[in-house]
């Protein structure tokens, strides 16, 4: 069986639903359309006795690089903001509910996050029971660069890594190799990229009826973990980003005389002060969540994104623009210092738009 739908190709190959993200001209960015095709397999394979584990992976074209998924598609975001088109809010309000299929999904999920994983693909692949990554990972939640903040469950996986780790990843948007991400708890096994068709093989080939088996047959294959790059930078990373707030974390790190800390400074320094701020509050209100808690309030301050700031001042419709539509790479924050943010306006973007009977996401 091998159906297309859109940019998601469906198949069955013995007992695993093998969903491949379709889109590599784009790095398999999401599109509602590809969110709606992935949820109605799921949920299809999910009630299907013949099926008994799923495979997620992202499709590559000769010369746009790997990716399994580079998050969802922004530029969509910036148009349909501008147009007020409703499938924005239908955009996040899918996503989100895919997020958290995926994290409860009864039948083992395996996630080849081979290549670029950010945002979005983040989002899919952090509710695997399995996730894989390869020599190729390069996986990130930068969304402080667009004017956003880590969403598709983000405050939730980024809370439970170790220490300030979450905080530091939710500001800095820094990337990680694969032995960062399976040091932090982002991944679990190494295979090499080379070694991914023989694994499919060996999932297809063997029996799969609980996880368990799904996790021996992975690591069977598994290879050792190369180095984990910021690794060195842990004793640094829990010192500053523990600070009370994003002054404070800026404030730390100028009084690090390091390259690394001179580094993280500068990054900071080019992400919206708002979102950093709202950031940093999100992780550390989602420590202390559940998955379906910390989505309802990812999607609350999604919709304050886009509604609070007008648009023709907006962070995130400016973000999206300066780094994807006019590609200038200069975008007009606001404000545009973080002694400027307000703790009453930061409070603001966490009040949810909705009662809770009326919740987008009630049902999660």
């Amino acid at each position: 069986m091998n159906t297309v739908q859109s940019h998601v190709i469906q198949e069955v190959q013995g007992h695993i639903g093998l969903l491949t993200l379709n889109r590599p001209q784009a790095l398999n960015a999401l599109s509602l359309d590809m969110i709606r095709d992935i949820t109605a397999a799921l949920l299809a394979w999910r009630d299907d006795d013949a099926i008994t584990a799923v495979l997620v992976r992202g499709a590559t074209q000769e010369g746009k690089g790997v990716a399994f998924c580079a998050g969802g598609d922004i530029r969509f975001f910036h148009q349909a903001a501008h147009a007020g088109d409703a499938r924005l809010e239908d955009f996040f309000t899918e996503e989100y509910s895919l997020n958290h299929l995926i994290h409860s999904y009864p039948k083992p999920c395996i996630a080849l996050m081979d290549g670029v994983v950010m945002g979005g693909g983040m989002g899919i692949g952090q509710g695997a029971q399995i996730r894989v990554v390869t020599e190729r990972t390069k996986m990130a939640m930068p969304e402080t660069n667009i004017g956003l903040f880590p969403d598709v469950g983000g405050g939730y996986f980024l809370s439970r890594c170790p220490g300030a780790v979450g905080e530091y990843l939710a500001l800095t948007g820094q990337m990680l190799n694969a032995g960062d991400a399976i040091a932090w708890g982002l991944a679990d096994v190494y295979v090499a990229s080379n070694a991914l068709p023989a694994l499919i093989e060996t999932l297809v080939d063997q029996p799969m009826d609980n996880a368990a088996q799904a996790t021996a047959a992975v690591h069977a294959l598994a290879h050792d973990k190369p180095a984990a790059v910021q690794a060195d930078h842990r004793a640094a990373i829990d010192a500053h980003f523990s600070k009370a707030d994003v002054q404070a974390i800026a404030a730390s790190l100028q009084t690090d005389a390091s390259e690394w800390a001179a580094h993280t400074l500068q990054a900071l320094r080019k992400r919206s002060p708002l979102m950093l701020c709202v950031a940093l509050e999100q992780v550390r209100r989602a420590r202390q969540m559940t998955l379906a808690q910390d989505l309802r309030m990812e999607r609350d301050l999604v919709r304050n994104c886009f509604a609070i700031q007008p648009l023709a001042s907006n962070d995130t419709v400016e973000g999206i623009r300066a780094l994807a539509v006019d590609k200038d790479h200069a975008p007009r924050w606001n404000p545009a210092r973080l002694e400027d943010v307000t703790a009453a306006t930061v409070a603001a973007y966490f009040v949810s738009p909705w009662p809770a009977h009326a919740h987008p996401l009630r049902g999660l």
